[in-house]
């Protein structure tokens, strides 16, 4: 295994809609494992395969050692968001957008649908960190960014900042 090199703003990978996964294979399998160690090393709490350079639908998120009730690892190959409810405001960070941490609001409850490494269709439902990290992650894989999901307010409030935070 091995520690990536993780894209920040404003690699190109970032903003492009990642391809979906075809086959399972090998180079597939050691691409997720380098996500997951990569991830850990990162002290992140999920890794989408094009914050690797890598434009393919693919995360992993693993919130257990963050918030109490999680099931650890998880990895799943083009996820889809099914079905999602409530609204909340947290802070968020986001490991392609170094130093930069704002209040997000994100849906409290998601419903996600993929594959997992073995081929078998999975399906999760979420709350909690775990919930704002698979749509955070997901986010990832449509080319979209915390910056991009920023409010007017938030934007004007910033002073244009958030252009130049990662120099």
């Amino acid at each position: 295994m091995s520690i990536l090199s993780i894209k920040t703003y404003p690699a190109r990978v970032l903003k492009e809609k990642a391809e979906p996964v075809k086959s399972i294979d090998g180079r597939l399998r050691q691409l997720i494992a380098n996500m997951v160690e990569t991830m850990y090393d990162s002290s992140g709490v999920g890794l989408a395969a094009p914050q690797v350079g890598v434009s393919k639908r693919l995360i992993v998120v693993d919130t257990a050692y963050r918030e109490q009730g999680t099931n650890g690892l998880v990895v799943i190959i083009n996820p889809e968001i099914v079905y999602q409810e409530g609204q909340e405001n947290a802070i968020e960070g986001c490991l392609s957008l170094p130093r930069f941490t704002v209040a997000m609001e994100r849906s409290v409850r998601v419903y996600v649908r993929g594959v997992d490494p073995n081929g078998n269709p999975i399906e999760i439902e979420s709350t909690g960190l775990f919930s704002r990290a698979l749509q955070h992650e997901i986010d990832h894989l449509n080319g979209v960014l915390l910056i991009d999901r920023l409010t007017p307010l938030q934007k004007q409030n910033l002073g244009g900042s958030f252009l130049k935070f990662n120099q």
